[in-house]
């Protein structure tokens, strides 16, 4: 539409006679899209982008549609038909049209009310009910959930981790839970879906078998496969799963970072076919002809076409827009080991080849046109993304990603922030852009933070948290049903407040602010917030489970009790970063961990809970204390018998 109408003088001039055209970058302003586009849904039963909406100048909206071909066929008005229709009928029946909107605003006002379920059940049952529904959507053949097109979707993969932990991973049960997450993850690393050149992941498979993407590359996929292949990593001790995460996180440290510390939020699918064209192609900057790559990689060719399935005809069978004639996306057909096989050498020289192979290739291909690259700094993706980079560095021990994570911390604490009020603001590019943050934002910055603080122990961290979830409550609870919506209650330009508890590309704000409150109940002993999470899960379990796997993972935490674990030692000394690597060994979704440090950090906790006042190291000696409800074992500082402890 962008190219058939909205470049289009004749239609540009009906629209400027006889409409406010409002462009809403849905980004910026998730609030407004996510009312408008219930109404399409409701209205016309389904929905998607370009979304175009027409409202009264009240904003009450009265018609609306996704995709509309510029001229009228197949008896279906053109844009600009239904323009001219519309802006007769309004001239003719205004009176009638408002009051039509009025009667689809009660109505959809009625629609999204949430009301609490307090006789709902959220037992653990909900957690095997969601375990079955995921099953019965899995792929067994190519992993992940559905056919086509398919969505990687992280927030399952993080439920079916904590149910297989949950069943016990040597069990059948938790090892068949674990397995759909596995496969999947296999299957995406392997597929075209992945970046095999430059890391990172492209939106969706277009195939059930994740080859073909929507090339666009988005910052709210990588932080969240981050977490699930470090997750994966952690309940497997398989560096394979290890090896993806570094590989994703190089991606957006090299490309998606801004020099402040930031992250910046997108890279479009489609770019110039090349430096001399004019024309853009979807995937033109990822895709390669056979004789390219043999003309780049000379004798390692072979080996690398056969691992990467490469062929001189193209490998793309499904091209119904013939963008991929005679070209190749990367996928992983064969394993380093058949290739050691297949060329008779060893694993280690095999390698070894594909490393230089792929480098020499990344390098070739940087000098393409690239994909234009989308540099606002949303607070909600930032948040996605410190928490990755500060888990990443608990799981992995590299100090850049912790060094990452803080960079980004400061620049939105110093950025993002509206000094006077100390609320938080939505975006940034090239200066702060004034619209206020959502819940959304909160809880993913706070969500980030709470990880950045058991990565490092800066006290600072968790501060804050506090402090933007005590701000986060006062804009945002609804004070009559629980939950949170999802915008503030002083925009006029918000028609109605709505509550999320469904999740998407993103997980909601209300699951990721549920286990934000448990997690900081646990940490500060501030019991209401625990009760507001009772009170968020409820008004959630009237949803149909699949639709809320971060939710469920939120459940799963309300369920067990947290484990707190509490390293008394200075935040820098190899003892305390012993016990921090022993802590962080496997995957433990129930646990919080602190840090005593017998300085203003431990003053702050201490503040909220007298129990952290009188833990201190043993013999000068880093000491862990292995509590549930502040009620601690004997602690220790003998690494072999912590290890115990938490086994």
């Amino acid at each position: 539409m962008e190219r058939e109408s909205f470049m289009d003088a004749t239609t540009a001039d009906i629209l400027n006679q006889d409409y406010i055209c409002i462009k809403v970058d849905r980004e910026e302003r998730p609030d407004i899209d996510r009312i408008y586009m219930n109404f399409v849904q409701a209205s016309t039963g389904s929905g998607g982008w370009p979304m175009s909406v027409w409202l009264t100048p009240d904003l009450k909206p009265f018609f609306g549609g996704t995709y509309f071909s510029p001229e009228s066929q197949y008896g279906r008005p053109g844009f600009k038909s239904l323009l001219t229709q519309i802006a007769d009928s309004w001239a003719k029946e205004s009176g009638q049209i408002e009051a039509m909107a009025e009667e689809i605003h009660e109505g959809l006002k009625a629609q999204l009310k949430t009301e609490l379920g307090a006789s709902l059940d959220i037992s653990a049952d909900m957690l095997s009910q969601g375990a079955s529904t995921f099953a019965r959507q899995f792929d067994s053949g190519y992993g992940g959930f559905g056919r086509a097109p398919k969505f990687p979707r992280p927030s399952v993969l993080h439920f079916l981790h904590r149910v297989a932990l949950r069943e016990g991973l040597e069990s059948d049960a938790g090892q068949e839970i674990l397995a759909m997450s596995t496969q999947s993850l296999r299957a995406m690393a392997a597929g075209g879906i992945y970046d095999h050149l430059g890391g990172g992941f492209h939106r969706y498979s277009v195939d059930r078998t994740w080859h073909v993407p929507h090339f666009e590359k988005m910052l709210y996929d990588q932080s969240q496969l981050v977490t699930a292949y470090l997750e994966a990593y952690q309940l497997t001790g398989d560096a394979f799963f290890a090896g993806v995460a570094r590989g994703i996180l190089h991606y957006v440290s090299r490309d998606m970072t801004a020099p402040g510390g930031g992250f910046y939020s997108a890279e479009d699918a489609d770019s110039l076919v090349s430096a001399e064209s004019t024309e853009h192609s979807e995937g033109a900057f990822y895709i390669w002809a056979q004789a390219e790559i043999e003309a780049l990689l000379g004798g390692d060719a072979a080996l690398f076409h056969y691992v990467y399935g490469v062929e001189s005809d193209g490998n793309v069978t499904s091209d119904p827009h013939q963008e991929f004639t005679s070209k190749n996306i990367l996928k992983q057909q064969h394993s380093v080991a058949e290739a050691a096989v297949k060329f008779k050498q060893s694993e280690a020289r095999i390698t070894e080849a594909l490393e230089s192979a792929r480098q020499r290739l990344l390098e070739a291909r940087s000098q393409r046109p690239r994909p234009n690259l989308d540099d606002k700094i949303l607070t909600a993706w930032n948040g996605l993304m410190i928490s990755a980079y500060a888990r990443a560095y608990n799981a992995l021990g590299d100090p850049e990603y912790l060094e990452a994570a803080t960079r980004a911390a400061v620049f939105l604490k110093t950025n993002l922030v509206e000094p006077e009020s100390q609320t938080l603001l939505r975006s940034f590019r090239e200066k702060p852009s004034g619209i206020e943050a959502f819940t959304i934002d909160y809880a993913c910055l706070i969500q980030g933070l709470l990880d950045l603080y058991e990565a490092g122990f800066d006290s600072q961290w968790l501060q804050w948290a506090e402090s933007l979830q005590q701000k986060q409550d006062a804009l945002f609870w609804d004070e009559t049903d629980g939950g949170y919506f999802a915008s503030s209650a002083n925009d006029p330009s918000v028609i109605i407040r709505m509550e999320a508890y469904t999740d998407g590309a993103l997980p909601s704000d209300n699951s990721v602010a549920a286990r934000n409150l448990l997690r900081l109940s646990a940490m500060l002993n501030k019991p209401q917030w625990s009760e507001q999470a009772d009170q968020i899960l409820r008004a959630a379990s009237g949803q149909s489970v699949g639709a809320i796997p971060q939710m469920l993972a939120a459940l799963d935490f309300a369920l067990q009790k947290p484990q707190q674990i509490v390293i008394a030692g200075s935040s820098d000394s190899p003892d305390t970063q012993t016990l921090r690597g022993i802590i962080n060994q496997r995957f433990h979704p129930h646990r919080i961990v602190l840090l005593a440090d017998g300085a203003e950090g431990q003053a702050f906790l201490a503040k909220h809970e007298e129990a952290y006042e009188a833990m201190q190291a043993i013999e000068g000696k880093a000491t862990a204390y292995i509590c549930e409800d502040f009620t601690c074992e004997r602690p220790s500082n003998d690494p072999e018998v912590i290890q115990e402890l938490l086994r």
